[in-house]
């Protein structure tokens, strides 16, 4: 069986080199032309590298920043967070798992996942306990790496679909993590509506993230009198609620106000029009971000990644 020292004669590279090479070190700075030429040469002679078992010297750490209770409202977050644990579990690294911020201890973990939205606060005090954090549906970029969904491109998008079905009124109904920040969706929306000359704010609603806050604020939106042509809405949730206050004014869907909304979850399906809805890959943000953590403390890259994860819309009974 063929040797690294087979290969380092022949290439008249180090042994260490060869082996680095092989086992795709990143860390390593070497010309591609190298890299092709202990390849090649490790193929010729059918050299066999060995399984190395490092992913399970790793202990990784997870913060949500939500209460459990929000995963059985929003299968968003639940998505994200099995997918976590199924990759933890596959690559063999130990999770220790946080629920609220304030839960979370220092520890000696090589890496951190942090889940769901971090002001600047926690992340200075994430950063002093971690070296490796990885943010998952926070953008954090260019100081931690993170995953995220382009929710700016999807308020866009739906805009433009609503334009492209001649919709002269489009109105929103969103909510904010918190009072004093303004969400991505809700910030997209107004200022690429302005641009169009679309945009009313009596079309605009912000509540919560809950079927009963869309509910409430469908209600008010109706008790007005003020119903857009189109209704975007940040996530199926906040939709659900919404549904169920139009039906049960008798609001005719799609004929009088076509509706879109974001995630995708399960029940999406079931409601009553089915839910038309912007499916988001949250599964993969999940495993993902295991993964890129992963890599980031096996290659030692100090530069911080930004991944945004792709869309699709589910064309269902809200929409024509």
């Amino acid at each position: 069986m063929a040797t690294l020292s087979e290969i380092s004669s022949i290439t008249g590279l180090s042994v260490a080199t060869v082996s680095r090479i092989l086992n795709n070190d990143l860390s390593l700075s070497v010309k591609d032309e190298t890299r092709k030429k202990v390849l090649e040469v490790a193929e010729k002679l059918e050299y066999k590298v060995k399984e190395r078992n490092e992913s399970k010297l790793f202990n990784f750490d997870v913060v949500f920043t939500y209460d459990e209770a929000l995963e059985i409202t929003d299968p968003y977050y639940l998505s994200i967070r099995i997918s976590i644990i199924r990759e933890c579990q596959n690559l063999k690294i130990h999770l220790n798992k946080f629920y609220n911020f304030n839960t979370y201890k220092e520890s000696n973990s090589d890496g951190l996942l942090a889940v769901g939205y971090f002001s600047k606060e926690q992340k200075k005090i994430l950063s002093e306990n971690v070296e490796n954090i990885f943010f998952i549906d926070t953008d954090t970029y260019p100081y931690y790496d993170c995953i995220i969904p382009d929710l700016s491109a999807i308020s866009k998008t739906m805009i433009d679909y609503f334009i492209s079905r001649k919709h002269k009124t489009i109105g929103y109904i969103g909510a904010r993590d918190f009072d004093d920040i303004v969400d991505e969706r809700e910030d997209a929306f107004i200022s690429y509506a302005k641009i169009h000359n679309i945009f009313d704010n009596k079309y605009l609603y912000i509540g919560k993230f809950s079927s009963a806050s869309g509910y409430e604020m469908a209600k008010k939106m109706l008790s007005k009198k003020n119903i857009p042509n189109a209704l975007f809405i940040a996530n199926d949730s906040i939709a659900i609620g919404v549904l169920k206050a139009l039906n049960e004014y008798n609001i005719s869907i799609p004929s009088q106000i076509e509706i879109i909304s974001i995630n995708d979850i399960p029940s999406s399906s079931f409601t009553y029009p089915a839910l038309t809805t912007v499916k988001i890959s949250s599964d993969f943000m999940g495993s993902q971000s295991v993964r890129l953590l992963r890599d980031r403390i096996l290659s030692k890259r100090k530069i911080p990644i930004k991944v945004i994860v792709p869309f699709s819309i589910i064309f269902r009974e809200t929409t024509f």
